[in-house]
């Protein structure tokens, strides 16, 4: 079964997580790599997301 595409907004909130682990000086290296990788996916969501939207919009500007 195919996971629930999140919002942009859980999108956001999951990289800001990443983004703390990242500051946090106690985290081993591989774990450091990890919450990269996972936040460089979550950055591609939101900009997914965003250019979705930003197609709406330009969708409803042109049948104006």
């Amino acid at each position: 079964m195919a996971e629930k595409q999140k919002t942009f907004e859980e999108e956001l909130f999951l990289l800001e997580e990443c983004a703390k682990k990242l500051r946090d000086k106690d985290v081993p290296l591989e774990e450091a790599l990890k919450s990269f990788e996972e936040g460089i996916l979550h950055i591609k969501r939101c900009n997914e997301i965003l250019n979705a939207a930003k197609e709406k919009i330009e969708t409803f500007k042109e049948e104006e």
